[in-house]
């Protein structure tokens, strides 16, 4: 053993991995040899390397010329060429100098009990992706999106945290992938392929529309599409597919670009089972790009294109390949700000790709395997909602320098995507880094700021270990006109975690929608709907559903009304991420406003839990600009209907509402029985102004649980009764000077620092009245007719038939009501505040109707106050059956009720 070598065990993640890797499927056939001894070359990652560490280098390297050159970027090694002590680095550390930096044992491999080898020997595995209608017989690539949310799930020791918590990074199953791709694609596509006749009717809009969702659907049988589409029909939707532009803000595994490739790759196999139109499509294409083109190499570079477009087609006529192939050449992006996700994207699409193609006689060039193309420049790590200072679509094409030196990275881009050679690349990548620079200095030239201009030069997309802080999808993608479709499943991080980290970096950024106490996956829905077409963009995004009632979520609320059409709205509850305990929606938008009314469906709310919920079962979106949204069945919009139609506000009846005593130091104010009765011993007068007090956890529904705590009533004075003073209840006194330095700084004081907060409405907690609490599940109204305090994290209710109103505001029919139209606290729970309230519609009935509802109250206070603990559900149950009758309900209607 040398100094610095690792200890003998690690020879096969040397010798055949790395050497597999890098110098074999990354290299032509016929380049593959070993590196040689000495300084010279030493950093050509081309070359086999360690032949001490092997029993028969010959050997391998025979074995090795059998498999093809793959090519892809993939398979690059992350080394850098300088060295180390020139600011170089090593990741794979895939070198005869590089001992030490990495080391993986053979007994990860080949522990019979713990190896991976072992391990993978117990599964079939299969390298085609199942779609969601197939029997998973086999591990498909799917596994390493879920391999990649684990490795996030793990605990790193530094934080003491997972990666997953840290980015809001969670796998989205295949048939919810599968769907969203369905919607989005069949409403994006429509718009731009949809017959003229649909234009102006309705109707034949949405038959245009249900016919591509058969087009995508997997499980449908037809032959072809000659049945479902005329020949103009058919052509229009493959010109539709190739000007298609598609991305994933927050790409991840790469789950929902594999889904829409999947669909578009079926779509075109019905449409065009022969390529012609898709090959002549992509011809076309070819030739509007080398036109468009600046350099002289136009003639060459067009003809050498339109050659290997015919080759690819001839070649791969009886597979996917071509289809593919300029699917992602053309239409799919995604940008993720961790480079291991658009690394694990890029595997899932090389897999995809290369299942296409069959090996052939070894006499045929690499085994009649054609490389495949470099992904660099479709799948990038960047963060998504930081733009440029300047604006891009202003300042990129304000001379003609930059556009033509846009033109030209855009066009040495391409050929990379496309380069097989080393040294191609390599040459292409260093014509990148110019153009770059020349680019910057004459965007600085024509205005463009100089830290943005410094942006540009320093970004190297080929840079696989790097991420940028900032994207622009007409630099980074050539995508100038917007996006077609937005698609994926954002990050769920709060913008408050971390003492405000993220809400301080985004609260500048431009955002319409932040609130600092939102949610990061808010932005991703503003930048998603910015990065729209306005032609025809589509936006489809599964999020937690707490931006629907929140109270930060109504800059959201308000976005999408104004700006932009909800065209699906899917609540899915909280079983779609196995590993995510969060109420999750799906919500499908087009951009701009049209007026269109939202289709909508509540899951939870729904006996039959097929997904996707049949179509008869879809109701409309209740959307109201900044009010909480909700989906409503048509059975739920009736009983919305029959609410607000017999109903009476509570704003309108003869009562008053008020919050509790607000003091500023409970701790001070609120006190126990044992400090009552010794402030009571040291002093009787005390107990004039100590007073029974509810707190918010106290209320339940009819009746509440007193905890037997007082508050101390120092008040301000009201109506014709003085203020307190303090100087003649010394016990209260010196109690409270016990807290003065405290109080003294309060900001809800009164007249003095021993007073409570001015309350002109003390008189009204001597009435009868109702109290209830802002957060809750369900309505929890205590009626109370003595003189009786509530702090305030309560509200409080006085006025007329407050036993009837008790009895409605308790059942389950306003509960419903409530989390259909009040505002969440964003976990979950509803804001039963005073605005939202007051808005209750309860029928206006005479006494003698109001009757059995207030016998049944008294039937439940009387048994709580016996024993707070009383069953009382019979007779609940018997209101809600009650109020149900009152508002006209049916049998279906009651039975929704119950259900949700």
């Amino acid at each position: 053993m040398q100094p610095n070598r690792p200890k003998n065990g690690d020879s096969y993640y040397r010798a055949v991995l790395q050497n597999l890797f890098f110098a074999t499927l990354n290299t032509e056939i016929s380049k593959r040899d070993f590196a040689k001894a000495g300084q010279r070359g030493h950093r050509d990652f081309s070359k086999y390397r360690y032949r001490d560490r092997m029993a028969n280098p010959d050997a391998l390297k025979d074995m090795f010329a059998k498999t093809p050159f793959i090519n892809g970027g993939l398979f690059d090694c992350l080394d850098s060429v300088a060295a180390t002590r020139d600011g170089g680095y090593r990741i794979d550390a895939f070198g005869d100098s590089a001992w030490g930096k990495i080391s993986v044992p053979n007994r990860l491999f080949f522990d019979k009990d713990d190896g991976l080898i072992p391990l993978f020997e117990r599964y079939k595995f299969t390298v085609e992706e199942n779609t969601p209608t197939e029997t998973e017989v086999a591990l498909d690539p799917e596994l390493l999106g879920k391999a990649f949310e684990n490795l996030l799930a793990a605990n790193t020791p530094e934080t003491r945290e997972s990666a997953r918590k840290q980015t809001g990074s969670y796998y989205t199953p295949r048939p919810v992938v599968d769907y969203m791709a369905d919607e989005a694609l069949s409403a994006a596509i429509s718009r731009k392929a949809a017959p003229p006749d649909a234009a102006a009717d309705s109707a034949r809009a949405a038959d245009f529309q249900d016919r591509l969702r058969r087009l995508f659907d997997y499980a449908d049988a037809m032959p072809d599409a000659e049945t479902l589409f005329s020949e103009s029909e058919r052509r229009d939707i493959v010109d539709a597919i190739a000007g298609l532009k598609i991305l994933d803000p927050a790409v991840g595994s790469g789950a929902f670009p594999m889904g829409v490739l999947h669909k578009l790759t079926l779509a075109l196999r019905r449409l065009d089972p022969d390529n012609e139109l898709w090959q002549a499509e992509q011809k076309r294409l070819a030739q509007t790009r080398a036109a468009a083109a600046f350099d002289t190499e136009d003639q060459a570079a067009r003809n050498a294109e339109l050659a290997e477009i015919s080759e690819t087609f001839e070649r791969y006529k009886d597979s996917d390949f071509g289809r593919k192939l300029y699917l992602i050449q053309n239409s799919v992006f995604g940008v993720d700000i961790q480079p291991i996700a658009a690394q694990i994207a890029k595997l899932r699409f090389f897999i995809s790709l290369a299942i296409e193609q069959t090996p052939t006689a070894e006499a045929s060039e690499n085994y009649g395997i054609k490389p495949l193309p470099n992904l660099e420049t479709r799948f990038v790590a960047a963060n998504t909602l930081i733009g440029l200072e300047s604006d891009p679509q202003m300042s990129l094409g304000q001379t003609n320098d930059v556009k033509r030196l846009q033109r030209e990275l855009d066009d040495n881009r391409e050929r990379h995507f496309h380069a097989a050679a080393r040294s191609r690349k390599l040459a292409y990548r260093e014509k990148d880094r110019i153009l770059r620079q020349d680019l910057a200095r004459e965007l600085q030239r024509a205005d463009f700021s100089a830290a943005d201009a410094r942006r540009i030069a320093d970004w190297d997309p080929y840079d696989q270990n790097a991420t940028s802080d900032w994207f622009e999808p007409n630099y980074m993608f050539g995508v100038s006109d917007g996006f077609d479709v937005v698609i994926g499943n954002p990050p769920y991080i709060q913008l408050q975690r971390g003492g405000g980290k993220l809400g301080r970096l985004y609260e500048d950024a431009g955002f319409k929608t932040f609130a600092r106490t939102g949610d990061i996956y808010q932005l991703f829905y503003e930048k998603g709907c910015r990065l729209l077409t306005p032609a025809s963009g589509v936006l489809s995004y599964i999020t937690s559903n707490s931006w629907m009632r929140a109270e930060y979520g109504k800059k959201s609320r308000r976005y999408f009304s104004e700006r932009h059409t909800p065209l699906k709205l899917l609540e899915m509850g909280k079983d779609v991420f196995e590993s995510a305990i969060v109420d999750t929606n799906i919500l499908i938008l087009r951009h701009g406003e049209s007026g269109e009314p939202c289709a909508a469906v509540d899951m939870d709310n729904l006996a039959d839990k097929t997904f996707p919920p049949f179509k008869d079962l879809w109701g409309e979106l209740r959307t109201d600009g900044e009010k909480p949204w909700s989906a409503l069945s048509s059975v739920e919009r009736s009983i919305m209907d029959k609410m607000e139609s017999v109903g009476t506000p509570i704003r309108d009846w003869e009562v008053s509402i008020y919050r509790g005593v607000t003091s500023g130091m409970n701790d001070a104010f609120v006190i126990d029985n044992e400090t009552k009765r010794a402030l009571i011993a040291e002093d009787p007068n005390s107990a004039q102004i100590i007073k029974p007090v509810l707190r918010g956890r106290d209320i339940q529904n009819y009746r509440a649980q007193w905890a037997e705590l007082w508050l101390v009533d120092t008040h301000n004075g009201y109506g014709n009764v003085p203020p307190v003073n303090i100087d003649a209840h010394p016990s209260v006194k010196a109690h409270l000077d016990g807290f003065y330095p405290k109080l003294e700084k309060r900001y809800d004081k009164g007249i003095t620092p021993y007073n409570l907060r001015n309350c002109a409405y003390h008189a009204e907690f001597a009435k009868e009245k109702l109290i209830w609490i802002d957060l809750t599940n369900r309505g929890r109204f205590a009626y109370d007719d003595g003189e009786t305090f509530c702090v305030n994290t309560a509200t409080m209710m006085t006025g007329e038939s407050l036993k009837y109103l008790c009895a409605v505001l308790n059942s389950d029919l306003i509960t419903w009501f409530m989390g259909n139209n009040a505002l969440n606290s964003g976990m979950g729970a509803t804001r039963w505040i005073r605005s939202t309230v007051e808005k209750i519609p309860i029928p206006k009935i005479p006494a003698a109707e109001q009757a059995p509802f207030v016998d049944l109250v008294e039937r439940i206070l009387t048994a709580k106050d016996a024993d707070p603990r009383a069953d009382t559900s019979g007779w609940e149950s018997e209101i809600d059956r009650l109020v149900h009758a009152l508002y006209g309900l049916s049998a279906e209607e009651a039975a929704a009720i119950e259900r949700g």
